[in-house]
């Protein structure tokens, strides 16, 4: 009688290594053209560009280990303060969250930001992509921890009290008053209408995108260039609310 164990065993080794190829290139996949081109969609006023640097970099993270999100948001700092330069998606549906106006650094620009920082106390906003990680209750009230992902960019965030959190200065009645909204100490803050809706969809792993179109940058980005990635360790022992806006 044939023994069929062999080919039994085979049978299953190929099912499993099958299985397993199947589920690593479906998580590899995520970030692909046709999201590229749902969340299009859904933000037309968005810089596809932009936009699909954001993919880039958020696929580059989960292929280094982190746990894929469910929302990302993206700010455009190439935009000036007085649009609304900051986009939240949901990935699973492709459907925008919300748009909504952010402060950049007030050493990084006026209306414009030109100015970035990874360093501390330089009240200079920094690029590249960050996780959201825990909330917290501060000087400015309910606000949520980033953790800078890009070594020498902004692995600083977390030390620098960079935080997302509300501030009155982001309202449309700063622009008719000063041409722009108000400016922060390198947090990107948004309006207090909006802080809870933005911290709950943001909070617990989600990633957070920002750009500017910094040469040097764009040509060095691990997380623009994967095949180099190396992503910062980001420190995550508490910080004592200093009084950063």
């Amino acid at each position: 009688m044939t023994n069929k164990r062999p080919c039994s065993l085979l049978a299953i080794a190929m099912s499993v290594l099958f299985a397993f190829q199947f589920s690593a290139s479906a998580q590899a996949g995520v970030f692909n053209d046709a999201l590229l081109a749902n969340l299009s969609k859904s933000a037309p006023n968005l810089n596809k560009g932009v936009l699909k640097n954001a993919l880039q970099a958020s696929q580059c993270a989960i292929s280094s280990g982190l746990e894929q999100p469910q929302r990302l948001a993206v700010i455009d700092f190439s935009l000036p303060s007085t649009e609304r330069r900051l986009w939240i998606f949901d990935l699973k549906s492709g459907a925008l969250v919300l748009r909504d106006l952010v402060a950049h650094g007030r050493n990084s620009g006026d209306n414009m930001a030109t100015a970035f920082s990874n360093v501390e106390g330089s009240h200079q906003s920094s690029i590249g992509l960050f996780q959201a990680s825990e909330t917290y209750r501060g000087k400015h009230g309910y606000s949520l921890r980033l953790d800078g992902l890009e070594s020498g960019v902004n692995d600083l965030a977390r030390q620098r009290a960079i935080v997302i959190h509300g501030a009155d200065y982001v309202d449309p009645s700063w622009i008719a008053n000063y041409g722009r909204i108000g400016r922060s100490l390198g947090c990107p803050a948004v309006s207090q209408k909006i802080i809870r809706r933005v911290v709950d969809n943001l909070k617990g792993g989600q990633f957070v995108f920002t750009y500017y179109p910094d040469q040097k940058w764009l040509q060095s980005s691990d997380m623009l260039h994967c095949g180099r990635a190396q992503m910062a360790g980001a420190d995550h022992a508490d910080i004592e609310d200093n009084g950063r806006i």
